[in-house]
């Protein structure tokens, strides 16, 4: 708020109290006629208009304030608004400047001569589908923030069925016990009000992640539930756990723990699927212990029965 805003409002604000103290020193000078239509005693007239201007006053206070808390959240909100754009267009123009030069790094590699094979080559092989990975994941995370959601009812276990099919065919998938349980009676499991192919992506993020973060013989646990008017869903395994301290910066671009680092990834994952289900109005949270396991929990708004 400017300060001429600031002046405008008091100026508003103190103008009920001078109009009463006007009235009742008139009213006590004797200048209204017959004031004691009014209320008796002129005394009382004039603490009765004074006391009358001071409630419009603290009105126009709290009016004042709530004006200007309104302006301050719409500048916020504008702020924040510009620079996600801002931040939007440069994960875009990234992604851009990056696939053309990977694009011809890739296919010169394929046309090297054999005798040109080897780790050396294997490394920037891996190294560049790595970055590949990134660009794809940063325009993924770009799109997320300004694509509108096709919303409809999505049944639970239709989509935990879809994600465990996508990585069935994995080999980790084989070394491992998979298990998603989905209740049905007393009665199923309500369906969310969502984007399906989102959804899709944050599940199928974090069941890709206990694949690749626990040993073959691990257990891996899907599990959906109704808890209220939500519809709780959780991936949990067996595997190595994530330390305390890293836990919460779980959630941050690019960031990979010490026990990550070795592992193929973006480390864009969990705040993609963040992002997601923040877009859904739910709540992402991670529950850990080291040498026991990691259960993450998506936490969505139910669908409500008809």
């Amino acid at each position: 708020m400017n300060r001429r805003d600031l002046a405008l409002l008091i100026g508003l604000a103190l103008t009920p109290l001078v109009i009463a103290l006007l009235w009742g020193a008139l009213a006590v000078a004797g200048f209204l006629p017959n004031p004691g239509l009014y209320m008796r005693g002129e005394a009382s007239a004039f603490a009765f208009v004074a006391g009358v201007g001071l409630s419009l006053w603290l009105v126009s206070l709290v009016w004042l304030a709530w004006v200007g808390a309104r302006r301050a959240h719409r500048a916020e909100a504008a702020a924040h608004k510009a620079g996600a754009a801002d931040r939007r267009r440069f994960l875009e123009r990234l992604d851009h400047e990056l696939k053309n030069p990977l694009t011809a790094i890739r296919a010169g590699l394929a046309n090297l001569p054999e005798p040109a094979q080897g780790p050396a080559l294997v490394s920037v092989e891996s190294q560049v589908r790595r970055i590949s990975r990134l660009t794809t994941d940063l325009r993924k995370l770009a799109e997320l923030e300004s694509r509108p959601l096709e919303f409809g009812a999505v049944q639970i276990d239709e989509l935990l069925e879809t994600v465990v099919g996508a990585v069935r065919e994995r080999p980790e998938f084989a070394e491992r016990t998979v298990v998603v349980s989905v209740p049905q009676a007393p009665w199923p499991v309500p369906a969310v009000h969502g984007d399906f192919d989102l959804l899709l992506l944050a599940t199928l993020n974090l069941l890709d992640n206990a694949l690749k973060f626990t040993a073959p013989g691990a257990r891996i646990e899907i599990r959906a539930r109704e808890d209220g008017g939500a519809v709780i869903i959780e991936v949990a395994d067996t595997g190595p756990g994530i330390p305390v301290d890293e836990q919460p910066h779980l959630w941050e671009e690019l960031y990979r723990g010490a026990g990550a680092r070795s592992i193929p990834g973006s480390g864009l994952g969990l705040a993609l699927c963040r992002a997601i289900v923040d877009r859904h109005g739910g709540k992402l949270s991670v529950l850990s212990q080291v040498g026991k396991g990691t259960v993450f929990t998506l936490r969505l708004p139910a669908t409500a029965s008809p």
